[in-house]
Formats: C-alpha cells, structure tokens, sequence
C-alpha cells in the first residue's frame, strides 16, 4: 500500500472571479475540445474530449497521450533546456549544475556507451559467477538490490504503520520481470502469449550477452519457472490494498525462521543496514515461497536468474541492440508502443530518477516562483472548508465518528511545489564517461539513504515525488497532501481563466487528495497516521456498503474485449474521484456567493456548473492503446480516463441538473453511489 498517487494532481488557485483576456495556450481548457455532436447526457467524455481526442493521436513513441502526457513533455523540454546548458564543461559551473550535467552527458555519449558494451556490469557478472555455494547467495543479492536491481525481495525502510512517528526496516515481495503476480498465474489465452514472448525476450537477452541460442532458451526457461514460483507465494494487488495484510512486525530472529536456507544476518551485514530491533514483513508467506524456491532449484539455476535481472535492469544503459530488445518487449508487447522514445528524452528521464531533486531545484528555479505556493493554499483552504462541511452534513454517519473525521481533516498537511529542504547528493561520484556507474552509484546513494532512516523519526518534511512531475498524492501514514510544481500550471490550474474552470480542474486534484484521507484505504489511519480503527462498527459498516455500490460500478466498465475495470483494485481513486469532484463544486458554489457571481451567468455558451464540468473531463482527455489499457487495468489503481469522468457525473444530480439530463439516460445513475 501506502501513497495514494492520482495520476493526476495539481495546481494552484486564485479565487478572483473574472478572468483577463486569454492568450491561446495548448493546454488550456477549451470549448474547442468538445464534441458537437455527442450527448453529454449519453457519454459525457465523449463531448468533453472528442474533438481534443481526434485532433491528438497518439504519437508512436507513447502508449497513451492526454492532458498528463502533454504537459509531461511540455515539462521535459523546460529540463531538456536546464541539461543541455548544465552538460557544457564549464569551470565556473556550481556542484548541482555539474553533478546533473555530467550525468546527463554521459547518457547522451551513445559512442562511449557501445565502446564499453557489458564491462561497466563485469564486476556484478563476477561476483554472481563466483558465488560456490546457496549459502553465499546473500552476499550477492545485498550488493545488487543496492545497485538498484530487484531480486529475490525488497528491503529497506517505512513508517512503522502503528507508531507514525518512528521508521522501521521493511521486507516485502519482489523479484519479478513481469509486471505483477497474476501475469504468471492466469491461464487465459492472452496472458499465455504473453508469458511466451516474455520467455522469448528474456533468451534474446542472454543471447546478446553472449550465450548461445540453445543454452540461452534453457536460461529463459528456468527464469521462467524460477519467477512464477516467486509469483505463487506474493500477494494480489487487491489485496495489497488492506494495510492490514502487509503489516506483520516481528524480530529479525521470527523474519529469519520464515526462511532459514537464506543467510539473513549476512545479507543484513552486506546491505548496509544498522542494527535491526524489529521490521515489517509485508508477506511472511512470500519468505516461505522464498524459502522453498532457494531449496529447490540448484546454484546455477539462482546464477541464471541473478544475471538475468542484473541485465534487465541496467538494459537502458547499455549499448543499442539492449536498448532495443528491451523496448520491444517492456514497450511494444506490454503496452503496444510502436516507438522508442529518442535518446534525449530518455536521458532527461533518467536524470530526474536518479538525481531528482538536485535536477529538480533547476526546474524550480526556472519555473516556479513563490506566488505559486500562495495561490494553491488558498484552493486547498477552500476545499478543505467544504469537505468539512460535506462530512458535518453526511446522513449516515453518526456524531462519534463524524467527531474524529474533523480532527482528522484540519490535521492534514499541505506541501506545495517543492521541498523546503533539498537532498544533498554531494557524495554521490558522476563522471562523464560511466552512464553505469554513475547509475549504480546514484542508486547505491538512495538504498542506504533509505536505510539510514532505520530507527530514527520521521522526517515529515521529505517528498516522495520530483517537483517536475506531473501529478500528486496522499501519504496516510504523513497524513499530508503533496502537490509538486510540475502540475501546478494549464491545464490543471490558469490564472486566466474563470473560477469554474479551476475549481473543476485543481479544484477536483486537491479534494481528490483530501479524500484519500478518507477512502477505503485512508479511513484506516488517524490524524497522526497511525493504523487505527477511529470508525464505530455501524459506521464502518455504512461506508463499506457505499464503498461496495462504487465497486460494482466500475467493474461493470469494460476497456476492450474482455477488459473490465478492477472495481476492487480501484476503489480508492474512483472513491476520490467522486468526492473531490463533489467537494470542488460545494467550494465553486461558496465562492461564488462570496462574489455575489451570478450562478446561471454564460461564459463561452456554458453556465459555471457546466463549466465546470467539462473543465473535469478535459483534464482527463487522452487516447490509449488496447496493450496499454489491459495492462493498466490489471495493475493500476487507476481507471481509464472515460471511466473516471463518466463514473462520477454518473452519481451527481447536480450534473444531471447542469446538462438538463433525465432518468434512463447514461449519464444519471438509477442507483447512484455516494460516499462523500
């Protein structure tokens, strides 16, 4: 579990009502992104995004592009500018300038990277081919899950769930090449084509590494087996999202009896972790799995399965012919991309995951000025205010909860744009010439950051996202909001534009976070972040029916042939959805008052509430691919853009007011769900 991300998130308000003369800007909210000749009443996304989805297709190095995407890109040319000056030698450059230029220099160097092929892993490869015997398999996990390769496990640190205020060790499952458990357990005929080209890809690999075709379809296949063994014994993604189920604390001696043929005090030793009191093991029946699996295949089976993780991680790294067998699987089978992405915009990428937040100060510097932080707190003061009195007013909630709940909500903390403390990354070693290297170091970096947290207090301050990321969160255990800068802008948040458009867009975002405080999910934590059940049994009861009746209506969504929306996976977004969307128009409706703005005044042909409305949709417009979508519903938490627009209005009598829709129609439920 933990963070509730909105693949979606942020920007920031003003709360004047009328807006100046607007200049043309491609992401703004616009009429000219409707469908004329769709009924909103029939299919709300279809009128709020037809015309913006026919006149932006897909490009080919992407498997989806909507509003996200677009202000993504937008995001990376401002960081590709930011690189391109910081990689040119210069004496007179600062650490942080020569830290994230340099590394992006030697990403971009494609000649150094093909002169070095497989060397930069030499060291790695000797160690996996050196190990004599299962009982050394510790000492080479521990350097290469801090080399930031994903084998056998993961482990590092967390909030304690029940003591918020502490960080803890954590262990929990890992170790797959696909992308989650049940890729390797279902028996339909798509997923086992699937699992064929997987096993196809993972041999071409060990084939540009030198292996010859027959050796290297016998390696494919063990790491075949090898992983659907670890697939068997993890947990659902479902269930994942009960905190409950992947909280078991106990003592490094009770984690180690879970799987004793594992040298659990080496590995400890060899990760760099300090001394260990207690740890959380999300999954103690995954260490058995564990268990089990080291017992039952041989060395050279763990050798072959080590090596093939090793290069699948450093796969972006290394010379062409990786990079392109890497993308034809993790690219075009998994989400039907037809094109690698150029080099640039990889390498931009790159630097912002390893480097940041130092990449990231830039981006601020260049960007975001002070003001932005200002206007957001006044939006998320706003709906705040309405999701307080949204709760007073709740019918089936009774006064001892409702009690809680409002000490819950003013406790939420606001981080807005950027961090107020940057990461020192001074002793992390870039070298123009060692893209590896300077990646294993960066991630060598980041594990033991991570692991230094182990037995000391929270650092409430921290962000879990870059400030160029388009997006936002909710972290239960912080109990906080965190909008980063790179959201806070069109078409999420526009100073030139009306109120309704706002609230509609960031509006939305912020009481969608809000919310997360209390869905499915969120409800479980108090006001101090804690795992603790605040709820009376009635209460609780009541929500699970209501968080029940969401369920069933997202599952009832299919996304292509035999593709539905996970109602259960999603249940907290979709629960957010339809709570910040409800809560933003409560804040429009006070703010207008507060204006004394007329309610059925027109603007562009459309009254605030449709405005409104349609500021909500656009900011989902987006074209997917069928490969992306199925791979998105059975691993996101997340709905597909038509099924998050259409699942809300479908519950709102003030949307169905707002278009004149009428019973029987689509778009108004005869059932509707609400929670908040």
């Amino acid at each position: 579990m933990h963070k509730a991300f909105l693949l979606v998130s942020i920007a920031a308000a003003s709360l004047c009502g009328q807006p100046p003369e607007k200049a043309a800007n491609p992401f703004q909210f616009s009429v000219k992104n409707i469908d004329t000749a769709a009924n909103p009443c029939i299919d709300f996304y279809q009128y709020a995004c037809g015309a913006w989805m026919k006149n932006n297709p897909i490009p080919p190095d992407q498997s989806r592009w909507g509003r996200f995407e677009q202000l993504e890109e937008h995001n990376r040319d401002i960081l590709h500018e930011i690189l391109e000056a910081a990689s040119k030698p210069d004496a007179s450059r600062d650490a942080t300038t020569r830290m994230i230029g340099d590394y992006y220099a030697a990403c971009m160097d494609e000649k150094t990277v093909e002169a070095a092929a497989l060397k930069p892993l030499d060291g790695m490869l000797e160690r996996i081919r050196g190990l004599q015997d299962k009982a050394q398999l510790a000492d080479a996990v521990a350097p290469l899950q801090r080399a930031g390769v994903d084998v056998m496990f993961q482990f590092g640190s967390g909030q304690d769930f029940k003591d918020s205020s502490q960080v803890i060790a954590q262990v929990d499952q890992g170790g797959l090449g696909l992308p989650e458990r049940d890729y390797y357990l279902k028996q339909d005929e798509r997923s086992e084509e699937l699992r064929h080209k997987y096993v196809a890809h993972v041999a071409r690999m060990f084939e540009l590494a030198g292996s010859n075709a027959a050796d290297a379809k016998a390696k494919a296949e063990v790491v075949m087996k090898m992983e659907t063994a670890l697939a068997t014994g993890s947990l659902d993604v479902v269930s994942r999202r009960d905190p409950e189920r992947v909280y078991h604390k106990m003592s490094t001696a009770e984690m180690a009896a879970l799987s004793p043929v594992f040298a659990w005090k080496e590995y400890l030793r060899a990760s760099g972790a300090p001394e260990i009191a207690s740890l959380n093991v999300a999954w103690p029946d995954f260490l058995k799995a564990l268990n089990a699996a080291i017992g039952q295949y041989s060395l050279a089976d763990w050798k072959t399965y080590l090596t093939w993780h090793l290069l699948h991680t450093a796969a972006p790294l290394l010379p062409d012919a990786f990079v392109k067998e890497n993308f034809e699987f993790y690219g075009k089978a998994l989400t039907g991309t037809t094109e690698l992405r150029p080099r640039w915009k990889r390498c931009v990428d790159f630097t912002d995951g390893e480097l940041g937040e130092a990449l990231g100060r830039k981006f601020v510097e260049k960007t975001f000025g002070a003001e932005g932080k200002t206007r957001t707190l006044k939006m998320v003061v706003a709906l705040e205010k309405a999701l307080g009195q949204d709760i007073e007013q709740l019918p089936w909630m009774t006064e001892e909860t409702k009690k809680q709940a409002l000490v819950k909500l003013p406790a939420i903390a606001n981080k807005i744009g950027y961090p107020d403390r940057w990461r020192d990354y001074s002793s992390v070693v870039i070298r123009r010439d060692d893209l590896v290297g300077d990646t294993v170091r960066a991630d060598e970096f980041e594990f033991q950051r991570q692991l230094n947290k182990i037995g000391k207090p929270v650092d409430r301050k921290e962000w879990g996202m870059t400030p160029p990321t388009v997006n936002a969160y909710y972290d239960p255990s912080m109990n906080d909001i965190n909008f980063p800068a790179g959201i806070l802008q069109p078409p999420f948040y526009d100073n030139s534009m009306d109120d309704a458009v706002n609230f509609g867009g960031i509006g939305m975002v912020i009481g969608h976070e809000l919310t997360h405080g209390f869905d499915d999910q969120g409800r479980l934590f108090d006001a101090k972040g804690n795992l603790r059940d605040w709820w009376t049994p009635r209460d609780a009861k009541e929500f699970q029916a209501r968080a029940a009746c969401i369920s069933r209506e997202y599952s009832k969504f299919e996304v292509a042939p035999g593709a539905n929306v996970n109602g259960e996976l999603t249940l907290g977004e979709n629960t957010a959805d339809n709570g910040g969307v409800r809560i933003a128009l409560m804040a429009l409706k006070e703010t207008m008052r507060s204006q004394n703005a007329a309610e059925n005044g027109k603007l562009d042909g459309f009254t605030p509430d449709q405005r409104f409305f349609l500021a909500f949709g656009q900011v989902w417009c987006s074209n997917q691919r069928e490969e992306s979508l199925r791979l998105q519903v059975k691993t996101n938490p997340h709905a597909p853009g038509r099924e998050r627009v259409n699942g809300v209005v479908e519950n709102m009598p003030e949307f169905e007011r707002a278009f004149s829709c009428h019973a029987g129609q689509p778009m108004v439920a005869a059932n509707a769900c609400r929670v908040w």
